[in-house]
Protein backbone atom coordinates (compact mmCIF):
# COMPACT_ATOMS: atom_id res chain seq x y z
CA UNK A 1 0.00 0.00 0.00
CA UNK A 2 1.35 3.66 -0.53
CA UNK A 3 2.67 5.42 2.21
CA UNK A 4 1.27 8.79 3.24
CA UNK A 5 3.42 11.75 4.51
CA UNK A 6 2.13 13.61 7.23
CA UNK A 7 1.21 17.47 6.54
CA UNK A 8 4.37 19.17 8.15
CA UNK A 9 2.74 21.57 11.19
CA UNK A 10 2.50 25.46 10.83
CA UNK A 11 4.99 25.89 13.71
CA UNK A 12 7.45 24.00 11.54
CA UNK A 13 7.45 25.53 8.73
CA UNK A 14 7.55 28.73 10.45
CA UNK A 15 10.51 28.12 12.29
CA UNK A 16 12.08 26.98 8.72
CA UNK A 17 10.79 30.45 7.27
CA UNK A 18 12.42 32.16 10.39
CA UNK A 19 15.73 29.85 10.24
CA UNK A 20 16.17 31.39 6.35
CA UNK A 21 15.71 35.33 7.10
CA UNK A 22 18.11 34.88 9.91
CA UNK A 23 20.58 32.96 7.51
CA UNK A 24 20.10 36.13 5.26
CA UNK A 25 20.63 39.01 7.66
CA UNK A 26 23.51 37.60 8.85
CA UNK A 27 24.91 37.04 5.04
CA UNK A 28 23.97 41.03 4.94
CA UNK A 29 25.64 42.05 8.13
CA UNK A 30 28.74 40.62 7.25
CA UNK A 31 28.67 42.06 3.83
CA UNK A 32 28.02 45.54 5.18
CA UNK A 33 31.41 48.05 5.23
CA UNK A 34 32.63 48.23 8.41
CA UNK A 35 33.70 51.52 10.83
CA UNK A 36 36.83 53.70 9.02
CA UNK A 37 39.96 52.55 10.40
CA UNK A 38 41.86 54.78 12.49
CA UNK A 39 44.34 55.44 9.84
CA UNK A 40 41.30 56.26 7.00
CA UNK A 41 39.96 59.42 9.28
CA UNK A 42 39.44 62.71 8.47
CA UNK A 43 43.44 64.72 8.94
CA UNK A 44 42.83 67.97 11.36
CA UNK A 45 42.05 70.96 10.62
CA UNK A 46 42.68 74.28 11.68
CA UNK A 47 40.67 78.07 11.63
CA UNK A 48 41.36 80.30 8.90
CA UNK A 49 39.57 83.93 7.97
CA UNK A 50 38.07 83.82 4.86
CA UNK A 51 36.04 86.26 2.80
CA UNK A 52 32.35 85.99 2.59
CA UNK A 53 31.87 87.36 -0.52
CA UNK A 54 34.02 88.42 -3.62
CA UNK A 55 35.79 91.88 -3.22
CA UNK A 56 38.00 93.99 -4.57
CA UNK A 57 41.23 95.46 -4.18
CA UNK A 58 41.04 98.30 -2.00
CA UNK A 59 38.06 97.37 0.06
CA UNK A 60 38.23 98.41 4.01
CA UNK A 61 37.36 95.07 5.44
CA UNK A 62 34.25 94.66 7.64
CA UNK A 63 32.70 92.09 9.84
CA UNK A 64 30.49 91.42 7.50
CA UNK A 65 33.20 90.67 4.68
CA UNK A 66 35.15 87.97 6.71
CA UNK A 67 34.30 85.05 8.28
CA UNK A 68 36.17 81.65 10.02
CA UNK A 69 36.21 78.33 7.94
CA UNK A 70 38.60 75.62 8.48
CA UNK A 71 40.99 73.63 6.44
CA UNK A 72 43.62 70.61 6.86
CA UNK A 73 46.71 71.66 8.87
CA UNK A 74 48.54 70.73 5.84
CA UNK A 75 46.81 72.94 2.66
CA UNK A 76 46.06 76.32 4.73
CA UNK A 77 48.80 78.80 3.39
CA UNK A 78 50.82 80.76 5.36
CA UNK A 79 49.84 84.20 6.61
CA UNK A 80 46.14 83.33 7.78
CA UNK A 81 44.70 84.46 10.91
CA UNK A 82 41.97 82.34 13.26
CA UNK A 83 39.92 85.92 14.22
CA UNK A 84 38.60 87.68 12.03
CA UNK A 85 38.34 90.37 14.29
CA UNK A 86 41.50 91.19 13.64
CA UNK A 87 41.36 92.06 10.64
CA UNK A 88 38.62 94.88 10.55
CA UNK A 89 39.12 98.37 8.77
CA UNK A 90 42.31 96.93 6.90
CA UNK A 91 42.43 97.77 3.64
CA UNK A 92 42.90 94.87 0.33
CA UNK A 93 45.81 95.12 -1.24
CA UNK A 94 44.12 92.38 -4.15
CA UNK A 95 41.14 91.36 -5.31
CA UNK A 96 39.34 88.60 -3.12
CA UNK A 97 37.37 85.48 -4.07
CA UNK A 98 34.41 84.41 -1.61
CA UNK A 99 35.93 81.57 0.63
CA UNK A 100 39.53 82.35 -0.17
CA UNK A 101 41.28 83.20 2.95
CA UNK A 102 43.03 86.62 3.77
CA UNK A 103 46.74 86.34 4.22
CA UNK A 104 49.13 88.85 5.26
CA UNK A 105 49.61 89.80 1.58
CA UNK A 106 46.79 90.42 0.33
CA UNK A 107 46.64 93.25 2.59
CA UNK A 108 47.74 96.89 2.57
CA UNK A 109 50.31 97.13 5.65
CA UNK A 110 53.23 94.85 6.50
CA UNK A 111 52.49 91.98 4.94
CA UNK A 112 52.44 94.02 1.83
CA UNK A 113 55.18 96.06 2.29
CA UNK A 114 57.79 93.46 2.69
CA UNK A 115 57.56 92.11 -0.80
CA UNK A 116 58.97 95.43 -1.93
CA UNK A 117 61.83 95.64 -3.49
CA UNK A 118 65.08 97.10 -1.55
CA UNK A 119 64.56 100.93 -1.42
CA UNK A 120 60.90 101.08 -2.45
CA UNK A 121 57.97 102.01 -0.49
CA UNK A 122 54.52 102.08 -0.31
CA UNK A 123 53.09 105.72 -0.39
CA UNK A 124 49.36 106.51 -0.03
CA UNK A 125 48.12 108.99 -2.76
CA UNK A 126 44.96 110.57 -2.74
CA UNK A 127 43.56 111.22 -6.52
CA UNK A 128 40.92 114.23 -6.99
CA UNK A 129 38.58 112.29 -9.45
CA UNK A 130 37.05 109.30 -8.19
CA UNK A 131 36.50 108.50 -11.92
CA UNK A 132 39.95 107.95 -13.21
CA UNK A 133 40.84 106.44 -9.94
CA UNK A 134 38.63 103.71 -10.41
CA UNK A 135 39.81 103.08 -14.04
CA UNK A 136 43.29 101.74 -12.29
CA UNK A 137 43.90 98.41 -11.12
CA UNK A 138 46.20 96.37 -8.97
CA UNK A 139 49.42 95.40 -10.33
CA UNK A 140 49.31 98.65 -13.43
CA UNK A 141 52.19 101.10 -13.75
CA UNK A 142 50.91 104.19 -13.75
CA UNK A 143 52.50 108.45 -13.96
CA UNK A 144 50.96 110.26 -11.06
CA UNK A 145 50.66 114.04 -12.59
CA UNK A 146 50.27 117.46 -10.17
CA UNK A 147 48.40 120.34 -11.40
CA UNK A 148 49.54 122.95 -8.98
CA UNK A 149 46.83 126.10 -8.31
CA UNK A 150 46.74 128.34 -11.64
CA UNK A 151 48.92 126.18 -13.70
CA UNK A 152 48.67 125.68 -17.32
CA UNK A 153 50.69 122.29 -17.74
CA UNK A 154 51.12 119.20 -15.22
CA UNK A 155 54.18 118.01 -13.83
CA UNK A 156 55.43 114.04 -13.81
CA UNK A 157 56.12 113.53 -10.21
CA UNK A 158 56.03 109.68 -9.99
CA UNK A 159 56.49 107.92 -12.96
CA UNK A 160 55.80 104.52 -14.22
CA UNK A 161 55.10 103.49 -10.17
CA UNK A 162 53.34 99.83 -9.62
CA UNK A 163 49.87 100.11 -7.99
CA UNK A 164 49.64 98.11 -4.79
CA UNK A 165 46.06 98.95 -4.25
CA UNK A 166 42.92 101.01 -5.36
CA UNK A 167 39.92 102.12 -4.50
CA UNK A 168 36.87 99.67 -4.17
CA UNK A 169 33.89 99.87 -6.71
CA UNK A 170 31.23 102.66 -6.05
CA UNK A 171 33.23 104.25 -2.94
CA UNK A 172 32.54 107.90 -2.36
CA UNK A 173 34.80 110.79 -1.36
CA UNK A 174 33.49 110.24 2.01
CA UNK A 175 34.88 106.51 2.52
CA UNK A 176 38.31 106.27 3.88
CA UNK A 177 39.29 104.76 0.17
CA UNK A 178 37.93 106.77 -1.41
CA UNK A 179 40.14 108.13 -4.60
CA UNK A 180 42.67 106.42 -2.72
CA UNK A 181 45.91 104.46 -4.73
CA UNK A 182 48.88 102.84 -3.05
CA UNK A 183 51.83 103.10 -5.26
CA UNK A 184 55.38 101.43 -4.73
CA UNK A 185 57.90 104.19 -5.31
CA UNK A 186 61.48 105.06 -4.08
CA UNK A 187 62.14 106.96 -1.09
CA UNK A 188 62.76 110.60 -2.77
CA UNK A 189 59.46 109.97 -4.59
CA UNK A 190 57.36 109.34 -1.72
CA UNK A 191 58.87 112.81 -0.44
CA UNK A 192 57.77 114.65 -3.55
CA UNK A 193 54.36 113.08 -3.49
CA UNK A 194 53.58 113.96 -0.32
CA UNK A 195 54.86 117.50 -0.75
CA UNK A 196 52.93 118.10 -3.91
CA UNK A 197 49.78 116.49 -2.64
CA UNK A 198 49.27 119.25 -0.76
CA UNK A 199 48.77 121.80 -2.76
CA UNK A 200 48.27 120.72 -5.86
CA UNK A 201 45.51 118.69 -7.80
CA UNK A 202 46.40 114.97 -8.56
CA UNK A 203 46.07 112.50 -11.09
CA UNK A 204 47.27 109.83 -12.94
CA UNK A 205 47.97 108.04 -16.53
CA UNK A 206 48.68 104.75 -17.52
CA UNK A 207 51.94 105.05 -19.49
CA UNK A 208 52.23 102.80 -22.95
CA UNK A 209 54.18 99.58 -21.77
Amino acid sequence: MPRFRRPRSPVHTARRAAAVLLGLLALVLALRPGPPATGAMAPPTVPATVATTDLAAGAVLTGADLTVARFPAGLVPSGVVADPGTLVGRVLAGAVRAGEPVTDVRLVGPGLTAALPEGQVAAPVRLADLGVAGLVHTGDRVDVLATPPDAAVAEVVAGSALVLATPRPGAEGGSPAGGLLVLAVDQGTAARLAATSASATLTVSLPAR
